[in-house]
């Protein structure tokens, strides 16, 4: 089996519909695909009613979180999407987005980049609007060559010179509310440093005793000693390791399908959620 447990559709900040996304995984030759939007669960019922026969859909979320001034993400699977209070903490980050995307234009524009709300708002369409979004108008404006390249301290990087804070979630709250709506959480590539500063080892440690399942182990922003580390990590807190894309369409390089999980740590997600089922084939029989 090849899974793939972490992809972004234009329900925020990806650039293929989820549609086509599921589309794009089952060409890829993927078994199972996790759609794990910024925040939202926007795009799971385009993505299940297109569910090619074959491929199974892991229906999640990346939850925006900070702790100790530093930013990060937390993935999000098989929860119950109607539990109250996880759904309003998910629209309480998304309802911080415009604002704080405005706040990224308006500081570009005193540095002199020529940029607009009006071309960040077409770029986010109908998503979920982020920091991606500012990056593709800066690539538009040939102020950086990628996007990625948009994420330094010059620009949109944490900390960077047009960096705007949003309103995030505490991890440990995050852990608690998607344990309380029946799913499992995995923390989304902790020691990618190239995206600015990361929690420290202690952090992780005090968020598996906190009831973390998981870390992101095989992810395009760990170099190999990376991953030897947070997989040993993973054995010393009891953490399942996981692998993933981070696919986000044209607007990365990398391709959907090019980190996978081992089906063993697959199955234990599956196992310990009761929130949710995974949706096989053609729109999906177990739908919850």
């Amino acid at each position: 089996m090849r899974i793939d447990l972490h992809t972004h559709s234009t329900a925020s900040d990806g650039t293929d519909a989820p549609a086509e996304l599921v589309a794009h995984a089952a060409a890829a030759g993927l078994d199972v695909v996790a759609l794990t939007d910024h925040d939202t669960v926007g795009g799971h019922a385009e993505a299940v009613a297109a569910l090619p026969e074959g491929l199974t859909l892991v229906r999640g979320a990346e939850l925006s979180c900070r702790v100790g001034g530093v930013g990060l993400h937390m993935l999000a699977y098989l929860f119950d999407p109607a539990e109250p209070e996880l759904a309003r903490a998910r629209e309480q980050v998304r309802d911080d987005r415009v604002p704080r995307a405005r706040t990224m234009v308006r500081k570009l524009q005193e540095l002199g980049v020529p940029v607009t709300w009006e071309q960040v708002a077409r770029i986010a369409g109908d998503g979920s609007v982020g920091r991606p979004h500012v990056a593709t108008a800066l690539v538009e404006l040939g102020v950086v060559d990628s996007v990625s390249d948009a994420f330094t301290p010059d620009w949109l990087g944490n900390g960077g010179r047009a960096y705007a804070d949003k309103y995030e979630l505490d991890p440990f709250e995050a852990v608690r509310l998607v344990k309380a709506a029946g799913g499992v959480t995995v923390f989304a590539h902790p020691l990618a440093v190239k995206r600015g500063a990361v929690v420290p080892e202690s952090v992780i440690a005090d968020l598996a005793a906190a009831g973390l399942d998981g870390i992101e182990v095989d992810h395009m922003d760990h170099d190999a000693p990376t991953r030897a580390r947070l997989r040993a990590l993973a054995a010393e807190l009891d953490l399942l390791p996981t692998g993933s894309s981070d696919y986000h369409g044209t607007r990365k390089t990398v391709r959907i399908g090019a980190y996978t999980t081992d089906p063993e740590i697959y199955g234990e997600i599956t196992r310990r959620a009761t929130g949710a089922f995974p949706v096989p084939g053609a729109g999906g029989a177990r739908q919850a």
